[in-house]
């Protein structure tokens, strides 16, 4: 391509030539007068919020300075770990112990001019509704699947409480496991949202007990054994809170477990592999972040400047895997009516009647479509179950050993849940099975 001799070489104008060149093509949603330059300064106004400055959130934060988005905000509660270095490419050795979002924020302003870059060394819980009123796209990069539905439903809740059209803050979200990546948008009240698609995110199958106690098959069962039961029972550093980011503590877990493996005869107890099982980090590959972390930022780009059609109004779920050449695939994820979070129905809630309420609570934890960890529950005038207050789960923990049908509750009853991990009233009708 020829070089654009109206402009002196270094200038601003010349910097940005291309990314202009593409922001002025007028997309599926520009007006009919075309792109305008007030148009253009709407896009250098346009504010984001990326939450997440691991792996994918590094890519994300260089990929949108590098697009000319100039207000980012970041939020990372994390500090930088070594084993942190080969893919989050933001971070020296000189940063460890520092906090991810203040180094990431300052690394890429000094790379790329012009662009400001506010950290929250914080998690996303500690903001109100007013703080994410102020974006007008926030861009996920975690590792967790209770973060991505905490913020999902405070953005939809957003949406919900105004009627203009600026209350709809698009999510783009992307994640990442090995040679695989997915990337979405919502649409916040328009689109099928995170809880809509919770249960293509199970849980993993816990491993019994009695496997990890007695006969252990798998290296990571002996890790748990050390973890679970020698870490209780010894008790080695003079009755202190296991710290599972402490060199120390997971030195002393690491050989425990090796220990533990050579008696069984099992291969493959590292130091890694004890520090990710404990912590349940997924691994990751800096190859894979690159190319889920430019996927969505594209999105964003898309989304800002309208240039093109966004995955959120169509096909708004976006798979790559790695694991066997290259292959993507692009579909519609269905807003489901009965989603706790953006529908109107209530869920069914499948349970015998003769079980106990206390295994009612424990399922909703292993439950593809719930997840809740701490529920409590409310029936039609009762309440059942409550986690806190104190003094309220006192009074209500003697329903736990009760069966449902000793409770009174009828099949088609609804019920009412809760967690305080998440900002948002769960709605479930009972449907009795034998």
């Amino acid at each position: 391509m020829a070089a654009d001799v109206t402009a002196p070489a270094g200038s601003e104008a010349e910097r940005w030539k291309y990314i202009d060149r593409i922001r002025k093509v007028a997309g599926p949603y520009t007006d009919s007068d075309g792109i305008s330059e007030e148009s253009l300064e709407m896009f250098r106004d346009f504010k984001v919020l990326v939450i997440g400055a691991g792996g994918l959130g590094c890519e994300i934060l260089k990929n949108l300075a590098m697009s000319q988005f100039k207000n980012i905000h970041v939020i990372d509660m994390d500090t930088i770990d070594i084993s942190n270095l080969n893919r989050q490419f933001l971070f020296r050795t000189d940063d460890v112990g520092k906090y991810k979002a203040e180094v990431a924020a300052r690394f890429v302003e000094r790379r790329v001019r012009g662009v400001s870059i506010t950290p929250h060394a914080a998690r996303i819980q500690d903001f109100d509704a007013d703080f994410y009123r102020q974006f007008q796209l926030v861009v996920c990069g975690l590792d967790s699947v209770e973060a991505r539905r905490w913020i999902n439903a405070m953005l939809v809740s957003i949406a919900e409480s105004a009627d203009d059209a600026d209350a709809i803050k698009p999510l783009v979200d992307g994640g990442t496991e090995g040679f695989r990546g997915q990337a979405r948008v919502v649409v916040p009240t328009m689109t099928s949202c995170i809880e809509c698609q919770l249960d293509m995110h199970a849980p993993r199958a816990a491993v019994p007990l009695c496997t990890i106690a007695s006969v252990p098959r798998q290296p990571e069962h002996c890790v748990e054994w050390a973890h679970v039961i020698a870490w209780d029972r010894e008790q080695p550093f003079a009755d202190q809170a296991l710290d599972k980011d402490d060199p120390v503590h997971v030195t002393w877990l690491y050989q425990k477990a090796l220990a533990r493996a050579q008696e069984f005869g099992i291969p493959g107890v590292t130091y890694a592999l004890t520090q990710g099982t404990i912590k349940n980090i997924i691994p990751a590959i800096a190859s894979t972040n690159a190319i889920v972390a430019a996927a969505c930022c594209n999105e964003a780009f898309k989304i800002a400047t309208s240039t093109a059609p966004c995955l959120g109004l169509d096909n708004n779920y976006m798979m790559y895997s790695g694991n066997d050449s290259v292959y993507t695939y692009t579909f519609r994820h269905e807003k489901k009516p009965d989603c706790p979070v953006c529908g109107n129905d209530p869920r069914p809630l499948p349970v015998d009647p003769a079980s106990t309420l206390q295994e009612l609570v424990d399922s909703l934890a292993l439950r593809p479509e719930a997840q809740l960890k701490r529920p409590s529950i409310r029936g039609e005038g009762k309440t059942l179950y409550m986690q806190v207050p104190e003094a309220l789960e006192r009074q209500t923990r003697p329903n736990l050993q009760k069966t449902i049908a000793d409770l009174g509750l009828e099949n088609g009853q609804r019920l009412v849940v809760t967690d305080p991990a998440y900002p948002v009233e769960f709605h479930f009708f009972l449907k009795f099975t034998t």
